[in-house]
């Protein structure tokens, strides 16, 4: 009888072991690339419920930016503000959301000053879910603009031919092209010190291929060798591709350029992104 006891004792698990497997079973399982990315997608829209004033550059600046170039323009470069409007409103309306996509590195580079980028990189996620979430949020953005300025073209007078499937699919393409742009700001937000040096280096590349494309007038009045520079800006093909769906249309040539440019955007800057990410 004593040896059984003895043996029964000795089988018996130990109150640390059972501590260890009760705390292996309560672990919480992995979440999947897909929910970390739309977790960190989800806390950049809270961002935005807690600061509202962000959004005012996703409604106010594109009315302005709108009725400043429909009638101070409009008449001098298409003899009236409803022709130009007609002409004006796709591009303008990719200017307006590309031109907000900055904001995703100024977002990275506010964490990474106030210290939270450090935890995020020691949760047990996938490691580009923090980057992807940060894009992810900002989609808002981008469709919020883009509501906006069409609501306020249609006020005004614009007619897309293509009707409302044409204007959606434009939409969506400026959507997924800025999605794939954005990568190169959350390089910037990596990569330089302070949130006024990414806002600064983003204007100093959006300004260029912003106005120096088919946006505000048609390119066959530039000089020849500024055409040069147009004909190949990734800006001049997401407006020509985003016009012919509005119209009605479909331009194969510049969807090809611009859904390129969108991959390549991705690929190069993305990686790029990560590696400062790991190295950060």
């Amino acid at each position: 009888m004593t040896v059984t006891k003895e043996a029964e004792a000795l089988a018996a698990p130990k109150p640390e072991d059972l501590a260890a497997l009760l705390l292996e079973n309560s672990k919480p399982p992995r979440p999947s690339a897909l929910s970390a990315s739309l977790t960190f997608g989800w806390r950049a829209v809270l961002k935005i419920k807690h600061v509202p004033e962000q959004l005012f550059d996703v409604t106010a600046f594109p009315v302005m930016m709108i009725l400043m170039f429909t009638y101070l323009f409009g008449g001098a470069l298409a003899g009236s503000p409803g022709e130009y409007l007609q002409y004006l409103l796709p591009g303008i309306t990719v200017t307006s959301v590309v031109m907000i996509t900055m904001y995703t590195g100024v977002a990275v580079n506010t964490d990474i000053e106030k210290g939270v980028f450090d935890r995020f990189r020691t949760l047990p996620i996938w490691r580009p879910a923090p980057m992807v979430g940060y894009i992810l949020g900002d989609l808002l953005r981008y469709v919020l603009a883009s509501t906006t300025i069409m609501i306020v073209g249609l006020i005004l007078g614009f007619r897309p031919e293509g009707g409302f499937v044409g204007v959606v699919l434009g939409v969506a393409l400026l959507v997924a092209f800025s999605f794939a742009f954005s990568w190169i700001w959350t390089m910037f937000g990596l990569l330089l010190r302070s949130e006024k040096s990414v806002m600064g280096m983003s204007m100093l590349v959006l300004f260029p291929l912003t106005f120096l494309s088919n946006v505000y007038v048609n390119p066959d009045t530039m000089p020849g060798w500024l055409q040069v520079f147009v004909d190949v800006n990734p800006i001049t093909k997401l407006v020509e591709a985003v016009r012919a769906l509005m119209a009605g249309g479909f331009d194969g040539q510049a969807m090809v350029w611009t859904l390129g440019y969108g991959v390549v955007f991705t690929l190069v800057f993305g990686t790029w992104t990560m590696r400062l990410y790991n190295r950060k």
